[in-house]
């Protein structure tokens, strides 16, 4: 088992539609972003035997945490906001059920979606660039399964260890004092808005990002989309500016098309990148 250059932690999910499924979750959107990227990916995540995960991550080594259900979401869009059900939870992921060999990760993104990962599994990656998506650390679920935010009760487990931390204003709230205490706590900072941008927070200085205009499809899985384009050019590159603008365009091309078809080739994303470039001349 190699170890991969790009390893996402937490639940593959099962995103309901009108007499079926599709699969997604942050390591599917997150995970084939940076294949598409060019980087080796793992995969740790816990699923039910139902779910194919060779083909539901093609190209990608998976370790999975048995199951008898697949988390399960139903998402309904409505005037450009989500409303979330979910319906089924898998296993929690261990620190034991995370390769000693994939501990030496080029880049790890936490990934949690349904509260399934200790905070302290940051621990485990000591020369790795770390970036966090906590969404599932910043959701709760009544009793019928509706989903609504909560502010995430421990980041200074895991903020001061990592990297990055990239969030949605939706996880948020627009709390802009929230946002201030998370970067108190680690070193970059992004919030995504949507077909809005993304702005930046590092070392004191702010920075919005506009996005690049697009006809939107299917926004579900752009944040993670974004992440791991962020993650991977700013390993590459070491400019947390630079990665926003490489991250937005990424992003853009993923909200096209539905599910996973709208993630990019590098390519595309050069491509793009070029001809933005050229504008500004």
């Amino acid at each position: 088992m190699s170890c991969p250059d790009y390893l996402v932690i937490g639940h593959i999910t099962k995103d309901l539609l009108d007499g079926g499924f599709t699969v997604g979750g942050t390591v599917t959107y997150s995970g084939l972003t940076a294949k598409n990227l060019g980087r080796r990916v793992g995969v740790v995540t816990s699923a039910s035997p139902d779910l194919d995960l060779a083909e539901a991550l093609p190209g990608i080594e998976v370790v999975n945490v048995p199951s008898s259900v697949t988390t399960t979401f139903q998402n309904l869009y409505r005037d450009g906001t989500r409303q979330q059900t979910i319906k089924a939870i898998a296993e929690r992921i261990t620190v034991e059920a995370i390769p000693t060999r994939w501990r030496h990760s080029s880049i790890v993104q936490l990934g949690p979606l349904a509260q399934e990962l200790d905070e302290e599994v940051v621990h485990l990656f000591k020369d790795s660039l770390i970036g966090i998506t906590p969404q599932g650390w910043m959701r709760q679920w009544n009793d019928e399964g509706r989903v609504s935010p909560v502010v995430w009760a421990a980041p200074e487990k895991a903020l001061p260890y990592a990297k990055v931390l990239i969030l949605s204003e939706e996880d948020v709230g627009g709390d802009v004092a929230l946002i201030q205490e998370y970067v108190k706590l680690t070193e970059i900072v992004v919030v995504t808005a949507g077909w809005k941008g993304s702005t930046v927070y590092h070392r004191g200085q702010k920075q919005y990002f506009p996005a690049r205009e697009v006809v939107e499809v299917d926004p579900t899985g752009a944040g993670d989309v974004y992440a791991a384009a962020y993650l991977v050019r700013l390993e590459e590159s070491g400019d947390p500016w630079e990665a926003a603008h490489f991250a937005n365009c990424v992003a853009s091309f993923s909200v096209e098309k539905p599910g996973v078809a709208g993630i990019p080739s590098r390519e595309q994303v050069e491509a793009c990148l070029l001809t933005s470039y050229r504008r500004l001349q």
